[in-house]
């Protein structure tokens, strides 16, 4: 059966509404960011009329065309992908929010690149929770200092951390994980970071990821297919 964009968003939202449930959680507490990386405009525009506003994009110049061709859209754009210092200008001027900043130099440049007529840029650290080999990321034993050098550059607001952790088998390994990061979030609040966003969870730990506190989940092929 062919399922239209529309349908699988709703299915999503269901889903999301399901999970939030089990954790006892209020179903508006999870925000969802559908993934639309290799998709075209038209995609984003079925997702738009289905009520979604919030769309990821892991590879920047793609992004910035998508972006520009629906500007006519009140969309709210999130880089979710790493970050090369030639690409920080383009991120700074077209995106909303970041979620892959994952040091210092990045975020700097972030900033100094903001245009001073546009709203802060939205950041999040993203953190190597498990230690994965060929992951972005920063190790949790250094994302104090970094989150604390972040949150006092201008024109960037840090909203809090995101994660892709390395598949696990099982749900109880999953949600082992998504507790770490939870800890080192809250850790950072009792610093004294006003901090409100987690990114983490995708389709296949979107479960558990919010029964351990994820206030974002990324979905990218549940909603649009596969490529």
């Amino acid at each position: 059966m062919n399922f239209s964009i529309a349908d699988n968003i709703a299915r999503v939202r269901a889903q999301i509404q399901a999970a939030c449930q089990a954790a006892g959680r209020a179903p508006d507490s999870v925000q969802l960011l559908a993934v639309s990386k290799t998709w075209g405009p038209d995609a984003v525009r079925q997702a738009h009329a289905a009520g979604q506003t919030a769309f990821g994009e892991n590879y920047i110049q793609e992004a910035v065309d998508k972006i520009t061709a629906l500007r006519d859209l009140p969309l709210e754009w999130h880089c979710i992908g790493p970050i090369q210092s030639n690409k920080t200008r383009l991120v700074a001027e077209h995106f909303d929010w970041v979620h892959s900043v994952d040091r210092l130099k990045i975020a700097q440049r972030l900033s100094e690149q903001r245009p001073p007529e546009l709203s802060p840029l939205q950041v999040c650290i993203q953190v190597n929770i498990d230690g994965g080999e060929n992951k972005s990321g920063v190790s949790p034993q250094e994302l104090p200092a970094l989150a604390q050098a972040v949150a006092a550059l201008p024109r960037l607001q840090l909203r809090g951390l995101m994660t892709i952790p390395e598949p696990a088998e099982t749900e109880a390994q999953m949600r082992a994980v998504h507790a770490q990061a939870k800890a080192l979030f809250e850790a950072l609040r009792q610093q004294g970071l006003p901090l409100d966003t987690l990114s983490m969870g995708m389709s296949a730990d979107m479960a558990a990821a919010i029964a351990e506190g994820s206030t974002l989940v990324r979905v990218g092929t549940a909603i649009f297919g596969q490529r």
